[in-house]
C-alpha cells in the first residue's frame, strides 16, 4: 500500500473524532438530550455552548446523541449491504445459469425504484425503529455491492490460477474465498465508505420526514425538521445539525477517495499527474505526424 494521502488522514481524523464524540456523549454532553429547561431558543452560553431549542433542550447534547444514531445506522446498514451484496455477486459470477439470472434480475428490480421512494414504502410496510431503518437502508445499497463484486468476479474467474484451482477439485466456496474475493476487495472497501455517507443522507431524510427513528430520540434529520419554524428567530438552530450532516458525509466521501488512491495506485497516479499524461499523448501525436511526413515523399517517388 502507498503512503497515506492527506485526504485519507483528514477524513480518518474527522471520523475518529465523530465516533469518539458519539461514544463519549454521556460525559461530553452538558445535559440529557431530552432534558427540558426554562431557556427556550437561547443563544450560546457557558451552560449551553450551542444554545437551546424550542423546548429548552441543549443543542450540543442532542447533536452528540444524534451522532450515535446516524453513525450506528450507517455502519450497520453498510455491514449488512456489503455482506449480502458481495455474496450475491460472487455466487452469481461463479455459478452462472439460472442463479446468475435470478440474482441480477432482483438487483435490477431494486434499482428500478428511486431510493428515497423505496425507503418510504419500506418504512410504511415494516414500521419505524433503529434496526428496521438499518435493514431498509441496507436493501437500497445491496445492488451496488452486488454489481461491483459481480463485475470483478467475472474477470477474476477467467484467470489461469482460478481455472487451475477449479480443475484441481476446489469447491465453489473455497474458490470464492481464496482466489476471487481478495482480488475484488479493494473496490468493495471504497464502496463501503461511499455507501456510509449516502446512508447518513437517507437516514437524515427519513428522520426529516418523520419516518426515521421513533421520537423523542434525537437525530440530525429531526433536528433540522424541528428547527424550520424558527429559522428567523434562531438560524443557528438549523445550522448546527446541517453542518454535522455535511461534515460526516463529506468525511466518508473523502475517506473513499483516499482509500481509492491507496488501494489503486494507478488511478492515483493518473489523477496526480494529468500534465505528464497529456505530454505523453502530445509526444505520441507528434511522433505519428513525423512518421507520416517521412512516408509521404517515399510514396510520391514511387
Amino acid at each position: 500500500m502507498r503512503r497515506s494521502s492527506p485526504r485519507l488522514l483528514i477524513a480518518g481524523t474527522v471520523l475518529l473524532l465523530l465516533g469518539a464524540s458519539a461514544v463519549a456523549a454521556p460525559w461530553l454532553a452538558p445535559g440529557g438530550p431530552l432534558e427540558m429547561g426554562a431557556s427556550l431558543l437561547a443563544g450560546p452560553s457557558a451552560a449551553h455552548p450551542l444554545g437551546t431549542d424550542s423546548f429548552g433542550r441543549d443543542t450540543l447534547s442532542r447533536l452528540l446523541y444524534g451522532a450515535r444514531v446516524s453513525l450506528l445506522v450507517a455502519m450497520s446498514s453498510v455491514l449488512i449491504a456489503s455482506t449480502i451484496g458481495t455474496l450475491l455477486g460472487l455466487v452469481s459470477a461463479t455459478s452462472r445459469g439460472a442463479v446468475e439470472w435470478a440474482a441480477m434480475r432482483l438487483v435490477d428490480l431494486i434499482l428500478a425504484f428511486p431510493p428515497i421512494l423505496l425507503a418510504i414504502a419500506a418504512v410504511t410496510f415494516l414500521g419505524q425503529g433503529l434496526s428496521k431503518l438499518s435493514i431498509i437502508i441496507a436493501i437500497l445499497y445491496i445492488p451496488s455491492f452486488a454489481r461491483l463484486s459481480y463485475g470483478g468476479a467475472l474477470v477474476v474467474a477467467q484467470r489461469e490460477y482460478v481455472e487451475a484451482a477449479r480443475a484441481a477439485g476446489a469447491s465453489l466456496w473455497y474458490e470464492m474465498r481464496r482466489h476471487i474475493l481478495p482480488n475484488v476487495a479493494g473496490p468493495l472497501i471504497v464502496q463501503c465508505s461511499l455507501s456510509a455517507g449516502f446512508a447518513i443522507i437517507v437516514e437524515s431524510g427519513l428522520s426529516f420526514l418523520g419516518l426515521g427513528v421513533l421520537p423523542p430520540a434525537p437525530t440530525w434529520g429531526r433536528m433540522v425538521s424541528e428547527s424550520r419554524s424558527y429559522m428567523q428567530l434562531d438560524p443557528l438552530l438549523l445550522v448546527w445539525p446541517s453542518l454535522a450532516i455535511a461534515l460526516a458525509v463529506g468525511a466518508f466521501n473523502m475517506l473513499g477517495d483516499g482509500l481509492r488512491d491507496a488501494l489503486d495506485p494507478r488511478s492515483a497516479d493518473r489523477l496526480r499527474r494529468p500534465g505528464r499524461t497529456a505530454a505523453r499523448r502530445a509526444a505520441a501525436a507528434a511522433g505519428r505526424k513525423a512518421g507520416a511526413r517521412q512516408e509521404s515523399p517515399t510514396a510520391g517517388a514511387t
